[in-house]
C-alpha cells in the first residue's frame, strides 16, 4: 500500500479513541498496515493513562509522516474539539469538527495521501442536532465522492451480506423495495467483489422478503413482482445469481458456501445473521466509491466508554481489511 490508511475520530465521547489505542498496541500481532488517527492528541494520551496502556502518541503535521512514525508511535493528525470531552456524554458542540474529520479524510484519499478511510462510529442523533442532512456516513461519503450511489456491505468471516433498504422502519422498507434498487445493489456488489476482494465470478444469492420467499405468492407477491424481475435483469448483465430464497434456511453453514454475498431486503435480515455468525469480527464496508472505506460494525457504545472494556476486534478487522482492499486497488486499476 502507497499511503497510511486514515481513521477518523468518531463520537470523542464514545470508545473510538479506545480502540484506536488499542488497535494500534496490536499492530504487530495483527499485522495491521500503518495508519494515523484524526484525533486531539492530549485527549488520547490521557486516556491512554487513564486506561493503564503504557503506549508512545506523536502528533504529526501531514498524512506522509505517519508511516515512518507507526512503529513506535501512534501518529495522531491533530484536530481541535472545540468542547471538552466527558466520556458517555455526547456533545452537539463538537458535531462540526467530528464531520471534518471525515471530510478530510475524503480529501486525503483522494489525493493519494491516504490509502483508504477507516471510520469509527458517530452518534448519529448528536450530529442531526447540529444539522448534519445525512442519514449516516454512508451517504455523506457519497456526496463527498461526487454524488455517486453508495452500497452498504457487512463482512465478516464466513459471510458477506448487502441491505438493499437500510437504516429506515421495518415498514418503510417495505414501500421502498424496489426491483430496480435490487439491481443497482447487485450490481455495484459483483463489480466490486471482482475488483476489491479478486473473485473473478461471483455468486449473489438474493432472499426473499417473506417466509419461505413467498411460497409462490400465497405468503406474498413481492418476491413475483418486485424480486424475481430484479433476478432477472442481473441475469441479464452475466451476474451469477440464485433466488429469491427462503431466509430462514440461507445463512446456514452449507447454504452459505454457495455464494460469495447474500442480497438481503432490509437491515436486520442482514445484520442478525452476520452478527450471529462472529458478532466482535463484522466490518462495514461501502461499495460503490472511487475510495475504499470501511468502518467496525458497531455503534458508539458510550455506556462503555472510559471503562476499559470496549473490544477493538472489530476496528482492527476494519483496518486490515482496508489495507487488504486498498492493496488491490494499486495492484488491479479501475476499468476504463
Amino acid at each position: 500500500m502507497r499511503a497510511p490508511l486514515a481513521l477518523t475520530i468518531g463520537e470523542p465521547a464514545g470508545i473510538g479513541g479506545e480502540i484506536a489505542l488499542k488497535a494500534w498496541r496490536a499492530r504487530k500481532s495483527e499485522k495491521l498496515p500503518p495508519f494515523f488517527a484524526l484525533d486531539v492528541p492530549e485527549r488520547l494520551k490521557q486516556l491512554a493513562a487513564d486506561l493503564g496502556l503504557d503506549m508512545p502518541i506523536r502528533a504529526i503535521a501531514a498524512p506522509e509522516e505517519a508511516a515512518p512514525v507507526f512503529a513506535s508511535a501512534l501518529p495522531v493528525l491533530p484536530i481541535v474539539l472545540p468542547r471538552p470531552v466527558v466520556l458517555g456524554k455526547p456533545d452537539a458542540g463538537n458535531a462540526a469538527a467530528v464531520i471534518g474529520a471525515i471530510r478530510s479524510a475524503v480529501e486525503w484519499v483522494q489525493q493519494g495521501r491516504a490509502g483508504a478511510i477507516v471510520t469509527n462510529p458517530i452518534q448519529k442523533e448528536t450530529l442531526y442536532a447540529a444539522g448534519f442532512p445525512h442519514p449516516g456516513h454512508t451517504e455523506y461519503l457519497a456526496e463527498l465522492a461526487g454524488g455517486v450511489t453508495p452500497v452498504m456491505m457487512l463482512a465478516g468471516p464466513g459471510l458477506r451480506v448487502v441491505p438493499v433498504t437500510i437504516h429506515v422502519a421495518l415498514r418503510e422498507a417495505l414501500v421502498q423495495l424496489r426491483s430496480e434498487d435490487i439491481v443497482t445493489a447487485g450490481r455495484i456488489t459483483a463489480a466490486a467483489l471482482k475488483r476489491d476482494f479478486g473473485i473473478a465470478q461471483p455468486r449473489l444469492a438474493v432472499a426473499g422478503l417473506n417466509p419461505h420467499a413467498g411460497e409462490h405468492g400465497t405468503i406474498g407477491r413481492e418476491e413475483i413482482d418486485i424480486i424475481a424481475p430484479a433476478i432477472a435483469a442481473l441475469r441479464k448483465l452475466r451476474i451469477t445469481v440464485n433466488g429469491p430464497l427462503s431466509p430462514d434456511t440461507m445463512f446456514h453453514a452449507a447454504a452459505r458456501a454457495q455464494y460469495d454475498v447474500a442480497i438481503c431486503m432490509y437491515h436486520d435480515q442482514a445484520l442478525i445473521p452476520l452478527k450471529t455468525i462472529d458478532f466482535d469480527r463484522g466490518v462495514n464496508i461501502t461499495l460503490g466509491l472511487p475510495f475504499i472505506r470501511t468502518s467496525p460494525d458497531h455503534g458508539t457504545a458510550c455506556d462503555i466508554a472510559g471503562k476499559g472494556i470496549a473490544n477493538p476486534t472489530s476496528l482492527i478487522a476494519a483496518l486490515a481489511l482496508a489495507g487488504e482492499l486498498a492493496e488491490r486497488r494499486v495492484a488491479v486499476p479501475a476499468p476504463t
